[in-house]
């Protein structure tokens, strides 16, 4: 697919004297658009009464438009490499922006199918290009710090519902001042339209910004003092370079896909159902000693440990290596979900620290991986490789929900459940964490078979991204 010679991979190449620190901000003013997918439960139950319909009609918006990430990130990972950020951030914008428009007509006319094709499909696939579109270029700049690089984009993802929450409740509220967001009421399904709108044009004019101010470096360019031979000190760090083609053939890859499901099912299952999760551990009978108020306000308090955990732990990984913080992630997770389902009914506070631990953890994992796959695969495809890998994300998407709703649904009603209820999804998260944990310590340095001929530069890369070599 070709793209206009103004967003043209040449066009954006940084003059000398280029200062890196203006990358991080292009990538986040796309992610923290697109992390707006976070907080659809705002206007969830307005659009499950404007459609008179489910929950479970409407959250399937969400798993489409998260398949979707998956599924574009895979399929559009290499022509994202090939062509540069710029014009996969403007193609994410165009595609995302599309999405809410064609949503708020499905809204307004009353088409539930407009929304899924709208939100879920056409903005998903916004959401797959935009996530991977800043990844390799953050580490191309900062090969130095490539935790840190990717941790302060992705953060972004996991922040942008504590943007869009709070504004989406406003420009309700404005569509339609009957609703009151601290009342408990719902709004109208037209203010719901509206809201889409706006933030369409809002996320086109932030989403550009990001385009037209990203910059790659040039092919010799290196961080003042930095010395790439220094690198390859660290254990796992190739200076050798893996093409996407062949890196789907690696056991490392599979590995790494491995790790990555098991860290976001066991997180997703806490996220998908942490409102009335807190109120159930504490309910004595009908009643719980969490109100409904304070259960938003434990939402909240993960999106900031979501947010925080792919920064804080990502850049972490740059002193203790990837596979290290993963063997945190997976096997402290791996307790800290034994003690939740054993002792995290004993107090509100030791419930709130264990699972903010955990979803940071969760976030983490995010963050972290780019960067675990710059390591094992080099720099070369390394945005193509991760669309290849986000297909974990899609298919935790769908288990991790599954999981823990399945097993609530065998142990009674919405409402009357209790701590004890949530043990067996709980001890099928620690089974995933150990499966993941090991999977991990599997995880050795690629094959030589696997790289590139040196003579390959950048160059002959873009023209020809999926020649496969085995030396």
């Amino acid at each position: 697919m070709a793209v206009p010679s103004f967003l043209a991979r040449e066009r954006i190449i940084a003059r000398p004297g280029f200062n890196r620190w203006l990358i991080p901000p292009a990538a986040l003013a796309v992610h923290l658009c697109i992390g707006q997918a976070y907080a659809t439960s705002v206007y969830k139950a307005a659009l499950v009464s404007h459609f008179d319909s489910s929950l479970t009609a409407i959250g399937i918006v969400f798993s489409i438009a998260i398949v979707m990430l998956g599924l574009s990130a895979a399929l559009f990972g290499t022509w994202v490499d090939r062509n540069g950020p710029r014009a996969a951030m403007f193609t994410s914008a165009v595609f995302w922006v599309s999405g809410f428009l064609v949503g708020s007509l499905g809204i307004y006319t009353e088409q539930l199918w407009l929304l899924y094709l709208g939100y879920g499909v056409i903005g998903g696939i916004g959401l797959g290009i935009g996530y991977i579109s800043p990844v390799s270029t953050l580490i191309k700049w900062f090969p130095d710090r490539p935790g840190l690089a990717t941790g302060m984009a992705i953060m972004g993802f996991g922040g942008g519902a504590l943007i869009a929450s709070p504004l989406s409740r406003q420009l309700m509220n404005w569509y339609d001042p009957v609703y009151d967001g601290t009342a408990g009421t719902t709004p109208s399904g037209n203010a719901v339209a509206g809201l889409f709108l706006t933030l369409g044009v809002l996320y086109l004019v932030f989403m550009m910004f990001g385009a037209f101010i990203v910059r790659v470096p040039a092919d010799d360019w290196r961080p003042a003092g930095f010395d790439p031979s220094t690198v390859k000190q660290r254990a796992l760090v190739t200076t050798e370079s893996v093409s996407a083609g062949n890196a789907i053939k690696t056991p490392q890859f599979w590995l790494l896909w491995t790790v990555l499901f098991c860290n976001v099912t066991a997180g997703i299952g806490i996220l998908e159902q942490a409102a009335p999760m807190i109120q159930d551990f504490f309910r004595n009978g009908e009643t719980s000693a969490v109100a409904a108020a304070a259960a938003g306000g434990f939402v909240g308090l993960l999106s900031l440990f979501n947010m925080a955990g792919r920064f804080v732990w990502s850049s972490t990984s740059d002193y203790i290596g990837r596979k290290g913080i993963y063997m945190v992630y997976l096997g402290v997770g791996l307790v800290l979900y034994v003690l939740l389902a054993t002792i995290g009914s004993s107090a509100v506070w030791l419930f709130v620290a264990l699972a903010a631990i955990i979803i940071s953890f969760y976030g983490g994992g995010f963050a972290t991986v780019p960067a675990y796959l710059r390591d094992l695969f080099g720099t070369y495809q390394v945005g193509a490789i991760h669309g290849r890998l986000l297909t974990a994300w899609a298919a935790a998407g769908i288990a991790g929900p599954l999981i823990v709703n399945g097993v609530l649904d065998t142990q009674g009603t919405p409402g009357q459940l209790n701590a004890g209820d949530y043990r067996p999804a709980l001890f099928i998260m620690v089974g995933l964490l150990a499966v993941g944990f090991v999977a991990n310590l599997l995880v050795k340095p690629v094959a030589a078979k696997w790289h590139e001929p040196h003579a390959t530069t950048p160059a002959t890369a873009r023209a020809n991204p999926e020649r496969s070599t085995t030396r």
